[in-house]
C-alpha cells in the first residue's frame, strides 16, 4: 500500500549543520568550505527547503565548547569543525524574512533560560514570521554548560526534568496571559485596549517566580509548536504532557516501530489524541547516483573519522570523561556513571558491551550516524526506506542529518524528496500558513479564556 492511498504523508524536518552530522565529514574533499555563522549558507539551506516544502528547518545548540574530556577543550577544538554553536533564536530570527511558508525551529534550554525572557523572544518570532515558530526544548546536558551559568555541577536527571515542567508551563501561561480581542482601538472614546482580557501570571513556584503578564500579545499559533528529544523515561514523561513533536534516537525500525505504539497509546492515557503529537526520529541518509556510489561515500566519510571527534562530543554529552579509559581496551562498564544524556548512551554502551568494542572502535561507530538510521542508497532506494517505515507506523517523519554538507542536503531536497512527493508520500504545496498548518496540529485554548467560561458557564 502505497501513502497516497491512504492519504497519510510524511513530516520532514532539515537539522541545520555547516559541516554536516558524520563527525568525519569536514576532512573529506567534497565538504563545503562555509566560513563560521555565514548567514548566506543559513538563508540558502532554508530557501531551499521551502521549496521542497519541508516542514522546518531545525538547529540544535549547547552553551560551552565542550570541555568534560580531558577537563579541556582543546581535543574538542582541534578534532571536531564545529565546536561552535550559533544562538539558535537569533539565527531563527534572521531567516524570517527569508522565508515565508517553512517552520524555524530552534532550540532553547530550560535549565539556563529564564520563562519570561524566553516567552518574549519566542512570541516576537512568532509574530513576525506569521507563526512558523517551533521550540526545541532541552535541559542541557553536562558540567561544562553549568560553569557558563555560574553552577559548579549540572543539575541531576531528576530535578532538571522537574525544572523544565515548570519552566513549559509557565512560558505557556505568559503567551495566553493575552486573549484574543484585547485590541480594541476605540479613538472615539479613548480606549485603546480591554485590560480585562490581559492577566497577570502570578507564577510562585519550586524553580520560578514571576508576575507578568508578557509585554508581547500572544503569538500568532497560540503556542509556538513545542519540540522535544530525547529516550529516557523522564522525558517520555514530559513529552506526554507536553510536547508536540518529538525528535527521536530509533536506529532500527523494529524499535522504532514498537516506541511508536507504546507512545502513541501512552498519549491516549493522559487524554490526548495520537495525531496530537508527531514522531520524528532523526535520520543521517547518504544518496549517490548508484548504490556503490554511496557505498564509496560513506566507505570514504567513515575513514576520516577521528575518535578523539566522537568521543569529545559523547563526553559532554554523557557529562563523564571518557579520556580517562584506554582508548584501545574494551569499554568499561559504565552506564551508571551517565549524569548526562542517559536513555540515548544507556544503549550505546551496551551496544560496545555486546559487541566488546573498544572505546577508539566505539568512538568511530558513534561518529559515523551519532546512532540514528542511516539510510542507503540511490534517491529511489533511499525513499523506498523511509516509506517502508513511514508505512510500518514506525514513525510521523523524519529529521533529515545530512551527512556532509552541503552536498548531503542538497541531494535529499533535490533527489529524494521528489520520489517522496511522485510516491504521494511527501506534500508538494503548504496547506497553510502556519507551522500548525503543516504539522496539522490545533492552536491550544488559552487557559484564562477557558477559566472565564468556566466561571460564567
Amino acid at each position: 500500500m502505497s501513502a497516497a492511498t491512504h492519504g497519510r504523508q510524511m513530516h520532514l524536518a532539515l537539522y541545520l549543520s555547516e559541516v554536516g552530522s558524520q563527525l568525519g565529514a569536514w576532512r573529506h574533499p567534497l565538504a563545503g568550505t562555509t566560513a563560521p555563522l555565514d548567514w548566506r549558507f543559513y538563508k540558502d539551506m532554508a530557501q531551499k527547503a521551502e521549496k521542497a516544502c519541508l516542514d522546518m528547518i531545525f538547529l540544535a545548540d549547547k552553551l560551552s565548547v565542550d570541555d568534560v574530556y580531558g577537563g579541556d577543550f582543546a581535543a574538542t577544538v582541534r578534532s571536531r569543525a564545529l565546536p561552535q554553536h550559533a544562538e539558535p533564536l537569533s539565527v531563527m530570527a534572521s531567516l524570517v524574512g527569508a522565508t515565508s511558508h517553512i517552520g524555524l525551529a530552534a532550540t532553547v534550554s530550560a535549565t539556563y533560560s529564564q520563562p519570561y525572557t524566553t516567552a518574549r523572544m519566542l512570541a516576537t518570532i512568532d509574530h513576525l514570521s506569521g507563526g512558523r515558530v517551533g521550540w526545541n526544548v532541552v535541559t542541557s546536558v553536562s558540567d561544562g554548560e553549568a560553569r557558563n551559568y555560574g553552577q559548579a555541577q549540572h543539575l541531576g536527571h531528576g530535578p532538571r526534568y522537574d525544572k523544565a515542567q515548570e519552566f513549559v508551563a509557565l512560558v505557556k501561561k505568559l503567551w495566553d496571559s493575552w486573549e484574543d480581542g484585547w485590541l480594541v482601538r476605540d479613538q472615539a472614546n479613548g480606549i485603546y485596549g480591554d485590560a480585562r482580557k490581559v492577566h497577570r501570571v502570578d507564577h510562585d513556584g519550586a524553580w520560578f517566580k514571576v508576575r507578568g503578564p508578557l509585554n508581547v500579545p500572544r503569538p500568532p499559533q497560540g503556542h509556538p509548536v513545542q519540540i522535544q528529544a530525547g529516550v529516557s523515561s523522564n522525558f517520555e514523561r514530559t513529552a506526554l504532557e507536553q510536547a508536540e513533536v518529538v525528535f527521536a534516537v530509533q536506529p532500527t525500525r523494529e524499535k522504532a516501530r514498537d516506541f511508536y505504539a507504546r507512545f502513541k497509546q501512552q498519549l491516549q492515557t493522559v487524554g490526548r489524541h495520537p495525531d496530537s503529537l508527531k514522531v520524528l526520529p532523526g535520520i543521517v541518509p547518504i544518496v549517490g547516483q548508484t548504490r556503490q556510489d554511496a557505498l564509496d561515500l560513506q566507505r570514504e566519510l567513515n575513514e576520516k573519522v577521528l575518535p578523539q571527534a566522537a568521543l569529545t562530543f559523547m563526553s559532554a554529552s554523557m557529562n563523564h570523561d571518557l579520556a580517562q579509559y584506554d582508548l584501545h581496551a574494551p569499554v568499561p562498564d559504565i552506564a551508571a556513571r551517565i549524569t548526562g544524556s542517559k536513555g540515548r548512551f544507556q544503549a550505546v554502551l551496551q551496544k560496545a558491551l555486546d559487541e566488546k568494542l573498544t572505546l577508539a572502535q566505539l568512538g568511530v561507530w558513534y561518529a559515523q550516524s551519532l546512532s540514528f538510521f542511516a539510510p542507503l542508497g540511490t534517491a529511489d532506494e533511499v525513499a523506498d526506506q523511509l516509506i517502508t517505515w513511514h508505512e510500518a507506523r514506525a514513525c510521523d517523519g523524519f529529521v533529515v542529518l545530512p551527512a556532509i554538507m552541503p552536498l548531503g542536503a542538497n541531494d535529499f531536497l533535490e533527489k529524494v524528496v521528489p520520489v517522496l512527493q511522485a510516491r504521494g508520500a511527501f506534500r508538494t504545496g503548504y496547506p497553510g500558513t502556519t507551522l500548525r498548518d503543516t504539522l496539522g496540529l490545533q492552536v491550544p485554548a488559552n487557559q484564562f479564556a477557558a477559566q472565564e467560561e468556566a466561571a460564567t458557564a
